[in-house]
């Protein structure tokens, strides 16, 4: 090593690393699994990392954060930090299984490749495909690499409209990809030509990818007016592909409701139901659908991000010693850990079981108040969940459930007589979880997880570009955007649905 740079070492994946001395650590341990919910500003400990060799230094904003034994036993907001010799790091390593798909369907066979992307907030999924057969020669998933300026959609919006950073957002996407999809190619050993491209994502990776201004998402009404199929030549985006095939990002629903909605729709089917059915995409931004095959209606609720982990005092993603199930068999707490490792914190899934627990243990009141005066309980030692951890998850179960409620009125239906869950969060929570805790007040056998559906609609979407007969056009058409933010009564039922549900009041209906 040179005086210049350091040498890091990382644990428990004995990694080692380069860095020049005295740069922040954000960009080098991104890749490694840290994650910057912030993004990397100095205000949440979701990046923090323990020293275990060597010095770094301690800036204001880590004094603010961390405690006094915190600093002394080494730990450090990785976003903060400074490394000034070598130093040897003690982190969380990254090996959540991204949610792919593999369901079969019918097609209209094409000729040539094409490639399907469900770009989302937090991880990416691309698939390879033969057209003519329908098979999938290759997958490649990643974390999106945007997620070093943020976590969830809100502080990327942050990023790009306070801090001028659009275009590196939009940089950083497009490489990604475009780096991906060399990585399907190499990884069939295809031969053939790629004929075209589907993405889907959620309205702000719609912008931050087509090069579309995201400022009118950061202030009410929250609404963009260029929301639609945006096309581009291979070469437009710096990919050298052969036959500079098109890339197609499909359209979105209105407000904060994208085109991974849209081919949810289209992959569950629900534009073809005789019966109301929904649609919900558990995530920061939970977005909703109810209806059937004569009307539609859609809109996002600002669950926040609860579900994955984040703004949770221990929570985390789906990795390494994250709670992920807790159990409550006759009055004693089981709990799963990922990867058979000491438990570090709660992912979503984990979190909602663990609310669930304390609420028939009546640890935890209807009112969502930890009982005589607590402010901390430990679940699954040392992982604890806080008082304001079960406000958190109230936020977001609150704004599902009202949103839920307030589709189920527009259309002129008590309930729907099914509920399709997308994406890895809804294919993992617990049903019946998540309806003690009045997330989805319907019995778990109509609850019924569905998968990648984004990628899934994607799919089926690339065997249409060449006729006249495209479902998602189709679909757009007769669906409705609600813009619950725009409702007076939206506010009061969300009041009403913070609330968790008294002991033995959960719904036994059908």
């Amino acid at each position: 090593m040179t005086e210049k740079t350091c040498r890091i070492l990382l644990q428990p994946t004995h990694a080692e690393l380069t860095t020049v001395r005295g740069m922040p650590l954000r960009d080098l341990l991104f890749e490694q699994g840290v994650e910057f919910p912030c993004g990397g500003r100095g205000r949440c400990r979701g990046c923090r990392i323990r020293l275990v060799q060597g010095t770094a230094t301690v800036n204001a904003a880590q004094r603010d954060i961390l405690s006094a034994d915190e600093l002394a036993q080494g730990w450090r907001l990785a976003c903060q930090c400074l490394p000034e010799t070598d130093l040897e790091i003690e982190l969380r390593q990254w090996d959540s299984a991204i949610l792919v798909d593999d369901t079969q369907f019918k097609f209209r066979p094409r000729q040539g490749l094409g490639v399907a992307v469900d770009l989302g907030t937090t991880t990416l999924v691309a698939q390879l495909l033969d057209l003519q057969t329908g098979n999938v020669l290759a997958v490649k998933t990643a974390l999106n690499a945007q997620g070093r300026y943020g976590a969830d959609v809100m502080s990327r919006i942050h990023f790009a409209v306070l801090e001028h950073g659009q275009a590196d957002l939009q940089r950083t996407i497009r490489e990604q990809i475009g780096g991906l999809i060399q990585q399907l190619i190499a990884a069939a050993r295809a031969k053939g030509r790629i004929r075209d491209v589907v993405i889907v994502g959620n309205t702000v990776m719609h912008h931050l990818f087509c090069g579309v201004e995201v400022e009118p998402l950061s202030h009410y009404p929250f609404e963009s007016p260029r929301t639609g199929l945006e096309e581009f030549a291979a070469a437009e985006l710096g990919w050298k592909l052969e036959g500079n095939p098109t890339v197609h990002f499909l359209p979105c629903l209105g407000g904060f409701v994208g085109s991974d909605v849209l081919a949810g729709i289209l992959a569950t089917g629900l534009h073809q139901s005789e019966t109301l059915v929904g649609l919900v995409d558990l995530g920061t931004n939970g977005e909703i659908v109810i209806g059937n095959r004569d009307s539609m209606l859609c809109t996002s609720t600002a669950a926040g991000p609860a579900f994955e982990g984040a703004k949770i005092s221990m929570g985390m993603r789906a990795c390494t010693g994250a709670v992920s199930e807790v159990l409550l068999e006759q009055g004693i707490l089981r709990c799963h850990v990922l990867g058979n490792a000491p438990a570090q914190g709660f992912c979503g899934s984990g979190l909602v079981d663990a609310v669930a627990a304390g609420l028939e243990l009546e640890i935890i009141a209807p009112t969502g108040r930890l009982s005589k005066g607590m402010n901390t309980w430990t679940v699954c030692p040392p992982v604890a969940l806080t008082q304001s951890d079960v406000r958190e998850l109230q936020l977001a179960k609150g704004a599902i459930a009202a949103g839920i409620k307030m589709l189920s009125r527009e259309i002129g239906a008590t309930e729907p007589a099914q509920i399709y869950l997308a994406g890895a969060f809804g294919n993992y929570v617990n049903r019946a979880s998540a309806q003690r805790i009045g997330m989805l007040d319907f019995p778990p056998e109509l609850i019924k997880p569905a998968g990648n559906t984004a990628l899934l609609g994607a799919k089926m979407s690339l065997f249409e570009l060449d006729g006249d007969g495209l479902s998602y056009t189709a679909i757009r058409k007769r669906i409705r955007h609600v813009a619950l933010n725009l409702d007076p009564g939206f506010q009061d039922v969300f009041v009403e649905q913070m609330a968790f549900p008294p002991k033995g009041c959960v719904s036994d209906r059908h």
